[in-house]
């Protein structure tokens, strides 16, 4: 297939409001050995785009400073770390049977070449994105899904969600048989917690708002509970045993609060704080029950590898919430924004 020296792509040049995403005509990016170009067939939206656009990442020495995901953002940046699409050319050493295959592109930039290596970057932060028509990345990067019966949408929107979903619930050792407690349901990561826990054979109770609530019981939630009401009375009301892990989007006075529902050697994992960054608990619910607070960014590339299997089998069902054209990011990203959706909010070049 050729592929013309020019593409549309939306960037930001700083940091700031919707305003500053910028539809634009750049240079296809140019190929390095080892990597695969990538014709965008759908990118997903998440929270990740909006921080680095805002610039609210903090750093660890100075939390209000304007950050990316990881650092200082070198701008112009293409946002989108989501990426479903097919491969349209390789660079040197990477084998041709590739070309023509639909893929999946793993967003995570990592610490070392491993298994279990951490993510430390993210593609739409640390290196430009998929809110383009084509993206280079990596060749062990990208996970062929050709035989998914998943669409293009669903399978964008597994990255970064269905990701750091996975990996929260692998670094909180999940069994079959065991309670999780799933807070901020409805979102993109709340969701995909809900149906992987479920996959798991574990007894799901989700927090989230009423008029959501149906929604993430057809998810796959076994309890839900009302955000709105007192979240603690009402877990200890469905799971009067408490809970063996939780699973939380959230943090914030729900640390404080939940910490004490938790059984003995239970784990509470932390992968968001869209309830505040500051918490505080009483340590001795920690010791004393030899329970585990554990934070959880993203997912290693043995995590990715297992939710490809899942792609592959469609034994995720991703819930696609809405659909724009890439030169309607800022809408998208607002649409974000407002949270009325339950589900995924997709682009398509």
């Amino acid at each position: 297939m050729s592929v013309s020296g020019s593409m549309r792509a939306v960037r930001i040049t700083r940091h700031g409001g919707p305003e500053v995403l910028e539809p634009t005509t750049v240079a296809v990016p140019a190929l390095q050995a080892g990597e695969v170009l990538v014709q965008v067939g759908a990118v997903a939206l998440n929270n990740t785009d909006l921080w680095t656009r805002e610039g609210a990442y903090g750093r660890p020495d100075d939390p209000k400073a304007l950050s990316g995901w990881r650092g200082p953002i070198d701008f112009p940046r293409i946002q989108g770390a989501d990426v479903a699409g097919r491969v349209v050319a390789v660079g040197a050493g990477v084998r041709g049977s590739l070309v023509g295959r639909r893929v999946v592109v793993d967003p995570a930039i990592y610490d070392t070449e491993g298994p279990d290596a951490n993510p430390v970057g993210l593609m739409g932060s640390e290196r430009d994105g998929g809110y383009a028509e084509y993206v280079t990345a990596a060749a062990n990067r990208v996970h062929d899904v050709t035989e998914s019966p998943l669409t293009d949408d669903q399978l964008a929107a597994l990255p970064t969600a269905y990701g750091t979903a996975l990996g929260m619930i692998e670094r909180g050792r999940l069994r079959r048989g065991e309670t999780a407690l799933v807070s901020g349901a409805s979102g993109g990561v709340g969701l995909a917690l809900v149906q992987i826990a479920r996959a798991r054979g574990t007894r799901v109770i989700a927090i989230s708002s009423g008029p959501k609530i149906d929604a993430v019981r057809e998810a796959g939630a076994h309890e839900v509970v009302d955000r709105a009401g007192d979240i603690a009375e009402q877990i200890r009301a469905v799971a009067p045993e408490g809970i063996d892990v939780a699973l939380d989007v959230v943090a914030g006075d729900l640390v404080s609060e939940g910490l004490p529902l938790l059984r003995e050697g239970g784990r509470w994992v932390i992968a968001g704080a869209l309830g505040g960054y500051g918490v505080t608990f009483d340590v001795r619910r920690l010791y004393l029950h030899n329970a585990q607070v554990i934070g959880s960014a993203m997912h290693t590339p043995a995590h990715f590898e297992l939710l490809m299997d899942l792609a592959r089998r469609a034994e995720v069902q991703p819930v696609i919430a809405a659909a724009f054209p890439l030169d309607q990011a800022a809408q998208a990203q607002e649409e974000l924004s407002r949270r009325g959706h339950v589900g995924k909010i997709v682009m398509h070049p």
